[in-house]
């Protein structure tokens, strides 16, 4: 029988735990952009994608669901951050790509200038999640009914080996990944443009979304299932989020951390507050 009870209290705490790592991962970035100078920069960023797979693996060898969730979330940011985001900074640098620029103001980089390329990529993984594996997330068991209807069970036979980390590291880069090729499909001037009503419908959509699944995850009764539902919620969430700062809807402090300095700190004590209770509810639960 389905949990009628709403959790209130760790729903919104595992998701402001998730929210406030979205700008402090874009500070993070952009700090030691300021600080560090090529090549020291690409080898720090190397360095910080081999510690977040680190985590990640370490995350498969620690016990409890909750603190398994915690390192591959974690660990999945600091991977993506630096084997995603500074592999491409890398070579847009090396190669010249230059930035997007409207009215002499940078509004795209250059390294999300070729993250479109990898959309082969992308849905040469998506396939996979598809035809091969049984999962949770209800997004892909959504498209398995569509698209299989009642052979669903033959053609998707069996699941993938599940380790809690593994799975909160793959849906928190999957869907970051999914966000950026969409966002960068839409401010994309030969598709769409960041201010075509269709950019502005899909942020809606998104936002509409957001609000679908966090009313899911208020039946969330474990703190690691809510927390991994929590990525979800927030990424989606945070499509709106990035296509408003876009348009200068309103200021991105997250973009200039070292003049908004007190109020990326707040965030960081907050998240340090969050993770230190997430830690001490895992252990009460011996999860």
């Amino acid at each position: 029988m389905t949990d009628k009870k709403l959790y209130w209290t760790r729903t919104i705490s595992s998701f402001l735990f998730v929210l406030f790592m979205m700008p402090l991962g874009h500070a993070f970035m952009i700090i030691m952009e300021h600080l560090l100078q090529p090549p020291a920069l690409h080898y720090a960023g190397f360095l910080l994608g081999f510690a977040g797979l680190a985590i990640v693996i370490t995350g498969v060898f620690v016990k409890g669901d909750t603190r398994q969730t915690i390192f591959g979330l974690i660990g999945g940011l600091l991977f993506w951050t630096g084997w995603v985001e500074f592999l491409f900074l890398y070579y847009a640098r090396r190669y010249g790509v230059q930035p997007e620029i409207v009215n002499g103001e940078v509004v795209t980089k250059p390294e999300y200038l070729i993250l479109p390329a990898t959309f082969g990529l992308w849905a040469m993984v998506m396939t996979l999640y598809l035809f091969g594996a049984q999962t949770g997330c209800n997004f892909i068991n959504w498209w398995q009914r569509r698209l299989f209807g009642k052979c669903k069970h033959e053609i998707v036979a069996h699941p993938i080996t599940r380790h809690t980390s593994i799975v909160a590291f793959m849906e928190l880069n999957m869907i970051l990944w999914t966000s950026y090729l969409l966002l960068m499909f839409c401010y994309d001037s030969r598709f769409l443009g960041d201010h075509h009503p269709i950019t502005y419908l899909v942020g809606a959509i998104c936002l509409a979304g957001s609000i679908y699944i966090f009313r899911m995850q208020l039946r969330r009764k474990s703190w690691g299932a809510n927390i991994r539902m929590a990525i979800a919620t927030v990424i989606v969430f945070w499509t709106p989020v990035e296509i408003l700062g876009r348009i200068n809807f309103f200021t991105e402090v997250w973009v200039q951390p070292l003049k908004y300095s007190g109020i990326m700190i707040a965030i960081a004590v907050a998240f340090i507050v969050l993770s230190a209770i997430l830690v001490m509810k895992s252990k009460r639960e011996n999860k």
